[in-house]
């Protein structure tokens, strides 16, 4: 398997949760799944997959940390590098701004060289509008913990099965 890193930014610790069950899912070290306030632009260039983990929080803001983790990933190498991404939101309270943190990274990221894989279908989804949904697909995996996390699990599986063979 392609080197490959897991970054999240997590206040409450859902995202970290994610983090480490799609790490689970992958059979991905404790050592390779990283908070992005830890996370440094040698590490992000150490390896060919990268995983970038986020929640959303007030009117489709990233987390805190991203804001300081998406220059260490701009000051990186990135041509050639495989990225996936993932975000947490609630689809309920913030609809009009579902997921929005992870389609921010996906916006920052553009015109590094990255290749994204991972789109999911917005198909059983509901939800208003979102930063994160491209050319009618979300950039990633989008999960609802507050409202549907007994789909995440699911969601997760049909994500990574959409990229797993890119990373042999």
């Amino acid at each position: 398997m392609k080197k490959t890193a897991i970054v999240y930014g997590s206040s409450s610790g859902t995202t970290e949760g994610v983090a480490k069950l799609i790490a689970g899912k992958l059979g991905i070290p404790a050592n390779c799944v990283f908070d992005v306030s830890k996370f440094t632009t040698q590490q992000a260039e150490d390896f060919e997959v990268l995983i970038l983990g986020t929640s959303t929080w007030g009117d489709g803001e990233l987390q805190d940390d991203w804001y300081d983790g998406i220059n260490t990933l701009k000051s990186a190498k990135l041509s050639g590098k495989l990225i996936a991404l993932f975000g947490c939101g609630d689809s309920s309270a913030y609809s009009s701004t579902f997921c929005d943190g992870m389609g921010q990274i996906y916006e920052d990221l553009q015109g590094s060289g990255c290749n994204f894989i991972g789109e999911v279908s917005t198909d059983g989804y509901s939800f208003d509008s979102s930063r994160a949904v491209v050319d009618g697909k979300f950039v990633g995996a989008a999960l609802d913990e507050m409202n549907e996390p007994d789909q995440t699990d699911a969601r997760l599986q049909a994500w990574i099965d959409s990229f797993k063979d890119k990373l042999q």
